[in-house]
């Protein structure tokens, strides 16, 4: 068990943060409405005009990154949409909500090969959202409502737990999101048909992950296709659990991601 909750300490590489950009451009954030609340920061397009609609990215974190500081959950992928060049490139309003420390973006529970001692993850069906993803869904719908939000171009993704996360909220509206990104992350295999032929999918993962293991990631390649999916698959031959570095590196990252309209 202490080995367990070692690493869900460590799930998303929290306590490795990248030199950080001037994080100061996301501005602070909090959304509340019948008793959830829900930190974030929100970075708006150069030269904002709120008059124009742009698309809505938005970027859950890993376990490392919960709390309510509206901090810390910028550490990993933060800097890469301050990016001048991709800033003018990819105009978009980008939200990193802060999952609070005592909550999972998914529903999921915990344990241990009893042979390997590798980490296991059993993903849950149809379960009610956790107190985290009941909140996401409230601040999704509220965000949907302003006027200058592209209804045809919202994204969603996320690393670790949050890449768990991005799965999960697929299911429960797989309608919306125009594309996907899930790195180092993992769902229950019955699931991927709410979500296989409606949301593109870019999955990453590191094969030598000893905190979320690749086969999470390529169970859920496997079932997708299955059900009539097409996701993208990249597993790093040599990358431990911080594979979100290789994906953030790939340089046609965000132009796929961009490239979807609903």
């Amino acid at each position: 068990m202490k080995k367990i909750l070692l690493a869900l300490m460590f799930i998303a590489g929290g306590m490795q943060l990248s030199k950080a950009q001037d994080r100061s451009a996301y501005d602070k954030g909090m959304y509340a409405a019948k008793g959830d609340t829900l930190p974030y920061r929100i970075l708006f397009p150069l030269n904002f005009n709120p008059a124009q609609k742009y698309p809505l990215v938005i970027f859950l974190h890993g376990a490392g990154e919960r709390g309510n500081d509206n901090e810390v959950q910028l550490a990993n992928g933060g800097d890469l949409f301050l990016k001048p060049n991709l800033r003018e490139q990819f105009p978009a309003i980008v939200v990193f909500p802060q999952c609070p420390k005592d909550s999972f973006w998914s529903n999921v529970k915990f344990g241990q090969d009893s042979v390997t001692k590798a980490n296991k993850f059993y993903f849950q069906t149809d379960a009610e959202p956790t107190k985290a993803m009941r909140a996401l869904l409230g601040f999704v719908d509220q965000m949907l409502k302003k006027p200058y939000i592209k209804k045809d171009q919202v994204y969603v993704g996320g690393l670790s737990m949050g890449g768990m996360g991005t799965f999960e909220i697929l299911g429960r509206k797989p309608k919306l999101f125009a594309a996907a990104f899930a790195i180092c992350g993992g769902d229950n295999t019955l699931n991927a048909k709410k979500y296989a032929k409606k949301v593109p999918l870019w999955i990453f993962h590191g094969a030598k992950d000893n905190v979320v293991p690749a086969d999470h990631s390529e169970v859920m390649v496997a079932a997708i296709r299955e059900a009539g999916g097409d996701p993208r698959y990249t597993l790093y031959p040599d990358a431990m659990h911080d594979s979100w570095v290789n994906a953030f590196a790939e340089p046609d990252f965000l132009p796929w991601l961009f490239s979807h309209t609903k």
